[in-house]
């Protein structure tokens, strides 16, 4: 097996264990693995204690090691399945679909969504990017970077991609402080028509950004009436929860 796939199967032991706790052999049929490629990738992940198990029931849950090894997984996948709980509980408590997002380069990376049951779904943006001007994930990136990198980064050519789309260095500081006020970020059409988003950070043990939160719907019914700060600030709470872990 390859260092890449073994991660990756890792990947999905640990998303599927972020449910609920399992025995190998659910956790086998859940990821869709040999039981005995399950056994082994678990004994591994208990190693390092990003799985603990439950010696009288014989069932494995995520471990407290597992904040440890965030930076240690490329593309952020540990803790991608670190956050799936509280996207699962975001997407359930607004009814909209939640994501968690990386910054690469001057974009953000959206590395994974979790949908609610709605009649009417919107595209999923996994495996997408943005730039981060465009899209509320990356206004809270941006709202976090030094003087000299917000200069360098509103120098470059601002590029707009509906009519929405806020392109003007200055406007764009003036959201910036709005964001670092309130510490969550909106957006209204900005990036995609009929999308509006809402985000906010994730900050690691040295008190940098390194991911974000989001929750977007459709326009006509996200956010609901005047319930744009009461959904930041829940928003907000769940990003405060899961930074905790990575201390």
């Amino acid at each position: 097996m390859s260092g890449v796939q073994s991660v990756q199967r890792s990947f999905s032991i640990l998303r599927a264990l972020a449910v609920t706790p399992m025995g190998v052999t659910d956790v086998a049929r859940s990821v869709k693995l040999p039981k005995s490629t399950v056994a082994r990738l678990l004994a591994a992940l208990e190693d390092e204690g990003a799985v603990n198990q439950d010696s009288a029931r014989g069932q494995y849950r995520i471990g407290d090691g597992l904040s440890m090894m965030v930076n240690q997984v490329p593309g952020g996948k540990s803790l991608t399945a670190l956050s799936y709980p509280y996207l699962n509980r975001l997407a359930t408590e607004m009814k909209e679909t939640a994501g968690i997002g990386f910054c690469e380069g001057n974009q953000i990376f959206y590395a994974d969504h979790v949908e609610p049951d709605a009649a009417v779904q919107v595209r999923s943006w996994t495996g997408e990017y943005a730039p981060l001007h465009l899209v509320p994930s990356g206004l809270v990136v941006l709202s976090h970077l030094s003087l000299d990198e917000l200069d360098a980064y509103l120098n470059k050519d601002l590029i707009g991609t509906s009519p929405s789309s806020i392109i003007d260095p200055t406007e764009i500081r003036s959201r910036l402080d709005q964001v670092r006020s309130q510490g969550y970020a909106w957006g209204f059409e900005e990036f995609a028509e009929g999308l509006n988003s809402v985000a906010a950070p994730v900050f690691g043990a040295d008190g940098t950004v390194v991911a974000t939160l989001h929750v977007h719907g459709p326009a006509y019914r996200f956010p609901n009436d005047d319930s744009t700060d009461e959904l930041g600030r829940r928003l907000l709470e769940t990003c405060v929860e899961l930074s905790r872990h990575l201390l």
